[in-house]
């Protein structure tokens, strides 16, 4: 029987489909993703090679050349959808040559990376366009609202490539609270409370007995362990990437960080975070990860998390970051068991939501009501703001605002 699919039609050398992807190479690269001169030639030979059929091979043959990272997946998609669309990118160049005219369209939720590849596409067409006036405000230093300060307070998932790049820096320069915990071992100390015969004997036993010195110990401080566990599920990869760097800055600055991620599987990313260059560690965490954007399985995940590795990292009171949605799509039995279970393991375990960004949001998700009363704290993490109040509390007691229970007593809704 023959096939009802349509035969792909031949691309032709000579024609405008090399330098349309030319421009959308150009536009993948101002948008922050890599894509050199090769990825470009080989873009165009495999289209050329593999013919045009239909819409989503044509997606699928560039995706495979020009996507190497699975984080530039959503710049990837987002950008072809602006590009390839022609309907839809005459609508945002009409809106764009006539700024006074009203918006009449649907507002709808923003995609991932959305605002980096319309900056990256029609960065020319705004170079074009005559710069307009904007009055200088001066008011007093107590009330400046700067541009870092703008920044600072944007969610992730609207930064356009400069303001990622730029939130990228901040992170990298977070400063870590001196937070300390007592250990059961011992140290010399000459200023301490308890006698330390071990070092009184060693010390006399120079002077062969003749001069015994007091000699005074006291506890050790180490740093607590700090384990982040991160959710790179699909609802998740519009804040994966901000939040793979904010793991590379953490274990820069700790010594004892272990990362994992998790979407259907769980990875140990503790040996590839320790590269000092963030591309380097990025790239090792690329290869090493095969569930990317993918679903989520928090309870399985956490179940083997607490069977192999929770006795080897949540040790000397240990703090733990859960960065997730919470949203589970099995069942919440085992999750509701697996999060008591890591709530007993550590000191402190907080629950880093980006969902926490809308003022509208209830706690009524199977997975969030199974988890939120195993948790100490439940933070947003959307923004540079909540990641600076995230690393200033760690040595803090948490305060009434992240206090989990604020939730569970409203019925799922934030209590006043």
């Amino acid at each position: 029987m023959p096939s009802l699919r349509p035969e792909p039609k031949a691309a032709l050398a000579d024609g405008r489909i090399a330098d349309n992807i030319v421009y959308f190479a150009r536009a993948l690269r101002k948008a922050g993703m890599r894509v050199g001169p090769a990825s470009v030639k080989e873009a165009i030979e495999a289209v050329l090679a593999a013919g045009i059929g239909s819409r989503d091979d044509f997606y699928w043959t560039l995706h495979a050349v020009l996507v190497s990272r699975h984080e530039d997946h959503p710049v990837f998609d987002e950008a072809f959808r602006l590009f390839w669309k022609s309907r839809e990118l005459i609508e945002k160049l009409l809106a764009m040559f006539s700024p006074i005219a009203p918006d009449d369209r649907n507002k709808q939720k923003p995609r991932a990376a959305e605002n980096r590849v319309s900056q990256a596409m029609f960065e020319g067409h705004r170079k074009n366009q005559p710069a307009r006036e904007v009055p200088v405000i001066e008011v007093d230093a107590r009330l400046t609202f700067s541009g870092n300060e703008v920044l600072r307070g944007k969610d992730f998932a609207q930064m356009d490539a400069a303001e990622m790049a730029e939130a990228k820096r901040a992170i990298a320069a977070l400063r870590l609270p001196f937070d300390v915990v007592s250990t059961r071992r011992f140290r010399a100390d000459a200023q301490g409370r308890r006698i330390d015969p071990r070092a009184m004997m060693r010390s006399a036993a120079r002077t062969g007995g003749e001069l015994i010195l007091p000699k005074f110990r006291s506890q050790r401080e180490v740093h607590p362990p700090l384990v982040v566990l991160a959710d790179i599920s699909g609802s998740m990869s519009q804040y994966t990437r901000i939040f793979v760097h904010f793991l590379h800055a953490l274990t820069e600055k700790r010594r004892r960080v272990h990362a994992f991620v998790f979407g259907t599987r769980l990875t140990n990313l503790t040996r590839q975070m320790r590269h000092r260059d963030p591309d380097e560690a990025l790239a090792e965490c690329s290869a090493s990860v095969k569930d990317w954007s993918g679903g989520t399985r928090i309870g399985d995940t956490l179940a083997e998390f607490n069977r192999l590795w929770s006795r080897r990292v949540l040790g000397q009171g240990a703090v733990v970051l859960l960065i997730t949605d919470g949203l589970e799509r099995d069942d919440v039995t085992g999750l509701s068991q697996e999060m008591e279970r890591l709530h007993k393991s550590c000191r402190r375990l907080i629950w880093l939501n980006p969902l926490l960004r809308f003022d509208g949001f209830e706690a009524r998700a199977r997975g969030v009501k199974a988890m939120l009363p195993y948790v100490d704290e439940f933070r947003a993490v959307h923004n540079l703001d909540a990641l600076a109040d995230l690393c200033a509390s760690l040595d803090q007691r948490p305060a009434a605002s992240v206090d989990p229970r604020r939730w569970q007593q409203a019925g799922g809704r934030r209590a006043a």
